[in-house]
Parts: structure tokens; C-alpha cells; sequence
């Protein structure tokens, strides 16, 4: 019986993909310019890191692989210094944060590559509903087994990274209440949402294969979960985290999740369970919703506690992984952000209250970028 292969890597090695808003500096709307970027870098020594995204507004940065969140840090900082130098030629800015607080999606365009073609045929209004901007973090592992068991156990802490990312508060010019909106716009996708419950690799290859024999999906891209193996880089990405405002809340996200990552492949400290799946919409929702004061449920104990204080427990059992990694002082930040539960949600809010105009904001977005 044939078998999906995982291409094994370096164990704990990061890699990201950032997705950011192209911004229109004289009036602050999305612009629909990355095919005008694209051709711009074709010649460039980076054109392999700068890709494009389903619509022309969007544009994404691809790492290479790293072994330390330093190293990764001094290679997105040239990449977007260089992206920053292309926008200027091109009249175009660049911000993070997880939505564009005043877009209209119907006016998107959908960059013409076969593959964004076929979606936005397949999905049609979703495919430019789906202007939204996410930090995927690739997370190295040695073989298939280890990373079906760290795609699992990394949910149950899916609320922690949405908390800690948010920085969507405002959609089509409203407050949505949430501090992820972004979130609600992947939800609409089939095959979204949590993996299922299958707990090795084998297990995972025969549904994976069932799935494209059946024409559900045609590739691995086909499944938009929150966290999902990723075989042909030998990773496991974690697809749940908005697009953070600056390069250093990047990294200090990244810093997390491997230090993380660390500590639950070399400790295993929790037993596969099924709860995790009884409580994990639930969960979810509560950190979009709410960030650090959201309530959730433990799939271990199955006791209530916020998320605030989930996040400044497991820190403690971290710490020892963080120090072996050289990263305590991007956890020290991590506990600073819980502790005084900030996020970037907050920081817009707090900024919009002050500026009292999304263009003024979007504005303030792209220089906080420039940073």
C-alpha cells in the first residue's frame, strides 16, 4: 500500500511564512500590487522569499530554514528592509496586524497563478474574503511519528499563541468585539479547524491518501488547520497566529513556540486524549474572543482557568528549554505581554481611541512595521 512520505529535518529548525498588508500611502487602502512586486524582485537575490498570496493586496516572506530565532530575526530584518526598498520604487507601504481595519474584499483581485485560480473558482467569494494576513511557523521534526505527536499536543496551546498574536480587533470598519477576527474568515474554509484524531503516521498517511482519492483535497495545502504536518518540509506549521505588528513580536512568537515544541518532544509531559477535541472550538473561541482573559477549559484535568494564567504556568515548565536554546529573554517578554495582558489587539484599540480614524491607524501600522 502506498505510503506519504515525510521528509525528515533537523529537529527544532524554524522557518516562517509572513504574510503582510500592501498599503496605498496616500489614502491607507489596500492596493493591489504584489504582481507589480513580483516582477519588480524577479532578478533579485530574494525573489525565492517573496511570494505571492491568493490576492494581489497580500504578500508573503518566506524564511530559509534556521536553527535560532537570532538568526531568523537578522534575515527577515534584511528581507524587509529590501521589500521596503522595492515598495518606495513602487509607491507602495507594507504593515502587519492580522486584518486591514476598513477593507472592502469584494474589490479584491485574485493574483492570476493557475493555483489561486483554481481556489477562487473552487471557493469563490471566500477565495477574497481571505484577504487576511497570518504568521505560519514551521517547526523542524526527525521523522512522521514525532510530528503527528507535537501537531497534536500543540493545540492544546493554540489558545495561548492566538492570545498572544491577536491583532485583528477591527474588520470591514467595526469593531468586531474580537480580538482575532482574522480567525472567523479561516473558519468558512472546508477542512479548517483542528486535525483529526489520528495519533501516528501511518494512521495519517491512509487518511490523507483516502482524502485524495476521494478528491476532497488534491494536496496537503488543501487543509487550512490550525496546526498541521507538513511532509515535504519535514516540519509541523502552526497556521493559527495573526500577522504581529513588528519583527521583534515575530520573533519572540517564534522563540515560544520552539522552546515549546522543545519541552513537549523531549518530556512528553501529557497523554494523547480525546477531550482535547471536546473542548477545542470552545477554547479556540475564547482566545479569539477574549485574548489573555479568555476562559478555558484544561483537556487534562478538564478545570477552567484563564488563559493568562495557563500561559504563566506552562512558561515555568519552559524556562529550562528556553535556557538550553539561549531564548530566556524572549520568554521574559512572553511573561511580560501575560502577565500585563498586552497584545497588539490591545495596542490597536488603544491607538484607534487616540486616533479616532482607521486611515490615521493603518498609517501608524505601517511606520510601527518600518521599526
Amino acid at each position: 500500500m502506498p505510503k506519504l512520505v515525510f521528509h525528515r529535518s533537523s529537529e527544532l529548525t524554524l522557518g516562517v511564512e509572513l504574510e503582510l498588508q500592501l498599503i496605498n500611502p496616500q489614502t491607507q487602502e489596500l492596493i493591489s500590487r504584489a504582481k507589480e512586486l513580483i516582477r519588480y524582485i524577479r532578478d533579485s537575490d530574494y525573489r525565492d522569499l517573496i511570494k505571492p498570496e491568493i490576492t494581489q493586496s497580500m504578500i508573503e516572506l518566506n524564511s530559509s530554514i534556521h536553527t535560532t530565532p537570532q538568526s531568523l530575526h537578522k534575515e527577515l530584518h534584511t528581507l524587509t528592509r529590501f521589500l521596503n526598498h522595492a515598495g518606495k520604487a513602487l509607491d507602495v507601504a507594507f504593515c502587519g496586524g492580522g486584518t486591514h481595519p476598513f477593507q472592502a474584499w469584494s474589490t479584491h483581485k485574485i493574483f492570476p497563478s493557475p493555483r489561486f485560480k483554481t481556489l477562487y473558482w473552487r471557493n469563490r467569494y471566500l477565495a477574497k474574503r481571505f484577504t487576511v494576513f497570518a504568521l505560519h511557523i514551521h517547526i523542524g521534526c526527525k521523522n512522521g511519528n514525532d510530528a503527528i505527536y507535537l501537531t497534536h499536543q500543540l493545540n492544546r496551546f493554540v489558545p495561548h499563541f492566538i492570545a498572544l498574536s491577536a491583532a485583528s480587533p477591527f474588520y470591514m470598519s467595526i469593531d468586531t468585539g474580537f480580538q482575532s477576527s482574522r480567525i472567523n474568515v479561516v473558519n468558512a474554509f472546508p477542512q479548517s479547524g483542528i486535525i483529526p484524531f489520528l495519533i501516528n503516521w501511518n494512521e495519517f498517511s491512509e487518511y490523507y491518501l483516502k482524502m485524495r482519492k476521494l478528491k476532497i483535497i488534491h494536496s496537503m495545502k488543501d487543509f487550512y488547520w490550525d496546526i498541521r504536518p507538513k511532509p515535504t518540509f519535514g516540519t509541523v506549521e502552526m497556521r493559527i497566529c495573526d500577522a504581529p505588528l513588528t519583527l521583534e513580536h515575530v520573533i519572540t512568537i517564534v522563540a515560544y513556540a520552539q522552546a515549546l515544541a522543545r519541552y513537549l518532544l523531549l518530556e512528553k509531559p501529557f497523554p494523547f486524549t480525546k477531550d482535547l477535541y471536546l473542548v477545542y472550538n470552545d477554547n479556540r473561541f475564547q482566545a479569539a474572543r477574549y485574548g489573555f482573559d479568555g476562559s478555558i477549559i484544561d483537556p487534562q484535568t478538564l478545570e477552567k482557568k484563564t488563559i493568562a494564567n495557563d500561559i504563566l504556568a506552562i512558561l515555568k515548565c519552559v524556562k529550562p528549554h528556553a535556557s538550553a536554546l539561549n531564548t530566556e529573554s524572549y520568554l521574559r517578554k512572553i511573561y511580560a505581554w501575560t502577565r500585563h495582558k498586552q497584545n497588539d489587539a490591545v495596542k490597536l484599540r488603544s491607538m484607534f481611541v487616540k486616533l479616532k480614524s482607521f486611515r490615521k491607524l493603518v498609517q501608524k501600522q505601517c511606520q510601527l512595521w518600518l521599526e
